[in-house]
C-alpha cells in the first residue's frame, strides 16, 4: 500500500515516520507549498527556466554521452537535479528542519528525504537528503547551493549531484550508459 498525501502538513521528523510505503518526505509535506509556488526562486537567483532554456545553453560536457543525455534532458525539458546528502539518523533531523526553512525563505528550491520506513525499506541505515535545483545547466545556482551546504549547514564532506535525467529507464537505458547507475554524478564537490 502506498501511503499517499493530500493537502496535509507533516509535523513529525523524518526519522520518525514508520509507516510502511511512505519512502521520502518533501518540503510541500511540511510546508504544504507545492514547487510552483515557488516561482520567486527563478529571478531571485538568476536562473533559466527549464522551459526557456535552449541549446545555447548547454554546460560544456566532459564526454560525447554526456553531451547526449544534456541534449535529452533539453529535449524532454527535464533539467532539475540535486545535491545528495547522506546522514546518520541522530543528524537527520536537524539538517532537514534547516533544509526546510531554506526552501521556505527560497535559498533552495525543493528538498526531499528519506524517512525512516524509507531507509528500511532500501536497506540503508544512513538518511538521504536530496536538495533539488531546478536547471542544472545553471552551473552559477548548482554550485551556490553547494557552497551554502558546506558554509551553512557543515556539510563539508564530497558530494555528488545528479540531473534528474540520469534516472530516466526504459527507453532511454542504451542513451544513459554508465549515467543511469545508481553512483553516478554529474558533479562533485
Amino acid at each position: 500500500m502506498r501511503h499517499k498525501l493530500t493537502a496535509m502538513v507533516v509535523d513529525r521528523p523524518p526519522t520518525a515516520i514508520t509507516e510502511e510505503g511512505w519512502h521520502w518526505l518533501r518540503v510541500k509535506d511540511v510546508t504544504g507549498f507545492p514547487r510552483n509556488a515557488r516561482d520567486g526562486y527563478f529571478p531571485r537567483h538568476d536562473v533559466a527556466r527549464p522551459a526557456a532554456t535552449t541549446s545555447a545553453d548547454l554546460p560544456p560536457a566532459e564526454t560525447e554521452r554526456m553531451a547526449d543525455i544534456d541534449r535529452l534532458a533539453l529535449e524532454e525539458t527535464y533539467l532539475s537535479g540535486k545535491w545528495l546528502v547522506e546522514r546518520p539518523p541522530e543528524a537527520t533531523d536537524g539538517l532537514w528542519e534547516k533544509t526546510v526553512a531554506d526552501v521556505a525563505a527560497g535559498r533552495f528550491w525543493d528538498a526531499k528525504v528519506t524517512t525512516r520506513a524509507g531507509c528500511e525499506a532500501f536497506g540503508e541505515s544512513a538518511h538521504a537528503i536530496l536538495v533539488f535545483t531546478p536547471n542544472y545547466f545553471e552551473r552559477g545556482d548548482v554550485d551556490r547551493v553547494r557552497r551554502r551546504l558546506r558554509d551553512v549547514h557543515d556539510v563539508t564532506e564530497q558530494i555528488r549531484y545528479k540531473p534528474d535525467v540520469y534516472t530516466l529507464s526504459g527507453a532511454y537505458e542504451d542513451r544513459l550508459g554508465e549515467y543511469g547507475t545508481s553512483e553516478s554524478a554529474r558533479y562533485r564537490a
